[in-house]
């Protein structure tokens, strides 16, 4: 057990968070409400996203200004991330938190942990960096930075027991969120699209980065699917008004009949109303998975961090997608760098469409994998932040 460190004087527990992305977001908002359920006097503070702050922490920084993704984005950030991550040592320092929870982005999160355990302050790593599948020689710095790692896949735990880390297993929030059985019609209805059309969902990610790579091949993909099934309906999502106009700007000129329908901040709802999938590498494809959705699963990256990947052998991993990691064999085709384009990922999601129930695996592969990860994630995350606290600190 950890003690109390900066509640001395009150009795109120100071949490400090940082989410890196929007997906953290949504975990860091329902973590906030578990703890919030279980302390009487709380208070959060940090870098936080809409959800989180909705849910009630103090944003000192914007989730979106940690969003980076891949070896060269970072290298480009670098100096602007560096000076975040020192002023926000400096405010957790001044501030004096009970404990430091970092979701997600452990290049980031990991060094403020590290900085603040050296002031005996308590921290703990909410999804766990994919050290297992590439630079497994950070698991030293996991060691040195956190006093537990909350895993949200079940194979992560094994690997840190074979290198003394303190981990726990506590499920994925969103298959706790997503019903078993999730009810296409209604979600159709909600947004107002055609009750027995075939309906393609395109998610071409959250980052500007991911849609200024994806969106133009994802959209001429939904084109090429519509030459081949006259009235196909493409329905795309996108985060936010950011991503809307990379989107706009990257795909001008590419005609679709009937033309794709955008939405803003509404991804699962897509997902749940779609028949096939055409998603980038991540969060969404999981959900898709959770969904029982058909997809196809895609990803880009710039050709300085891929030529490094391949240099350094850093990958570890036979496959990059979610779906096929959890089910540890190839359930949904996946594609990267030179094969995203129309005609190789139009003719995969094609193969959906002729799909007569009771022929594949996959639906039975998706319902194992949210049995598994159905866990009451946020609530058993909280009660492992408590317990590693420690001590009487105002629960109900």
């Amino acid at each position: 057990m950890v003690a109390l460190a900066g509640s001395s004087a009150s009795s109120r527990l100071r949490v400090a968070v940082a989410a890196g992305e929007a997906s953290g977001d949504l975990l860091g908002a329902d973590l906030i409400k578990a703890l919030r359920a279980r302390v009487t006097d709380v208070e959060f503070v940090g870098i936080a996203g809409p959800h989180m702050v909705a849910a009630g922490c103090e944003s000192w920084y914007r989730t979106e200004d940690l969003s980076v993704m891949g070896l060269a984005e970072i290298l480009k950030d670098l100096p602007r991330l560096l000076k975040l991550r020192r002023d926000f040592i400096s405010r957790l320092r001044v501030a004096q938190p009970d404990i430091f929870i970092g979701i997600d982005a452990p290049d980031f999160n990991l060094p403020v942990g590290a900085a603040l355990r050296k002031l005996a302050l308590p921290s703990v790593q909410y999804v766990s960096p994919q050290v297992w599948a590439w630079r497994q020689s950070r698991v030293k710095n996991i060691r040195k930075s956190t006093d537990l790692v909350l895993c949200v896949f079940p194979f992560e735990t094994s690997f840190y027991e074979k290198h003394n880390v303190n981990a726990l297993f506590v499920g994925h929030p969103i298959a706790d969120q997503i019903p078993l059985v999730a009810n296409r019609a209604s979600a159709r209805a909600e947004l107002n699209l055609p009750a027995a059309k075939p309906i393609l969902a395109i998610l071409p990610g959250s980052r500007i980065s991911e849609v200024s790579k994806l969106a133009r091949p994802f959209l001429e993909t939904g084109r090429w699917l519509q030459e081949h099934h006259p009235g196909l309906e493409v329905v795309v999502a996108l985060s936010n008004e950011a991503t809307r106009a990379t989107y706009k700007k990257v795909t001008g000129g590419i005609h679709l009949d009937p033309a794709p329908r955008l939405t803003l901040g509404r991804a699962r709802e897509v997902l749940t109303a779609a028949d096939i999938v055409l998603t980038a590498s991540g969060t969404a494809s999981l959900e898709a998975a959770l969904l029982k959705r058909p997809m196809v699963v895609a990803y880009i990256i710039s050709g300085l961090t891929h030529q490094l990947f391949k240099l350094l052998g850093l990958n570890k991993l036979e496959y990059f997608s979610l779906p096929n990691l959890l089910a540890g064999f190839e359930i949904v085709p996946e594609f990267l760098q030179r094969d995203v384009q129309p005609v190789v990922l139009g003719s995969a999601l094609q193969n959906y469409l002729a799909y007569t129930e009771g022929c594949e695996p996959w639906p039975g592969v998706f319902e194992k994998i949210h049995l598994q990860l159905r866990q009451n994630a946020s609530d058993r995350a909280a009660d492992a932040v408590l317990d590693l606290l420690g001590g009487d600190i105002g629960r109900h």
